[in-house]
């Protein structure tokens, strides 16, 4: 849909039913994701130049836009002007954080210095369920973790996440079956409780 001021205004309805957090503000957002979410992912991919890591900027800039609908202000910027701002920081951000890909020569002197202090890992690794939960979800496939994902923040059935992903409803539902199974199993060898 072109930029016009009909588009805008309906971007600005559609974010002002789903910041009020009340029947239809679901429906409303899946219309401003399925409005939106082409250009946007044009923008990460510009800015990022991998469409893996556009795809999970792009999932975390959704929860963003969702969390913050309610604070929109019409006044100070455009729909697109304000969501894209959104992507962009959040990319720039992405594109700033350690790169633990590819370690450098730097990180690898870092990694031979021993200490009696737990590091950063341990750390991590002693942290709360939260932790345990998204370092199992980070052992998924990529299209495994982003159907789940979708599916828990958006509360999203299968059919509608197929039809949101645009994919078919068996292949969606075998992600989510199989995905469940491996989180399930590395949060059973964590030791969550539940699993």
């Amino acid at each position: 849909m072109a930029n016009t001021p009909q588009h805008d205004q309906r971007l600005r309805d559609l974010l002002a039913v789903a910041g009020r957090r009340q029947p239809g503000s679901q429906a409303a957002f899946a219309e401003l994701y399925q409005s939106t979410s082409s250009k946007l992912f044009g923008v990460a991919l510009r800015i990022l130049r991998r469409s893996d890591w556009a795809e999970e900027v792009l999932q975390e800039c959704y929860v963003s836009i969702w969390n913050h609908s309610a604070n929109y202000q019409a006044g100070l910027s455009a729909p697109m002007t304000w969501m894209t701002s959104i992507v962009r920081n959040r990319c720039l951000d992405w594109l700033r954080r350690p790169n633990f890909e590819e370690p450098t020569d730097d990180d690898r002197v870092f990694d031979a210095v021993e200490s009696a202090e737990p590091g950063p890992l341990v750390l991590l690794e002693r942290s709360t369920e939260a932790g345990a939960i998204a370092r199992c979800l980070q052992t998924l496939e990529e299209k495994q973790r982003q159907a789940i994902s979708v599916a828990f923040f958006e509360g999203l059935t299968h059919a509608e996440l197929a039809e949101k992903l645009g994919q078919p409803l068996g292949t969606v539902k075998t992600w989510v079956r199989r995905g469940l199974i491996r989180l399930k199993d590395c949060l059973g060898v964590a030791g969550i409780a539940g699993a």
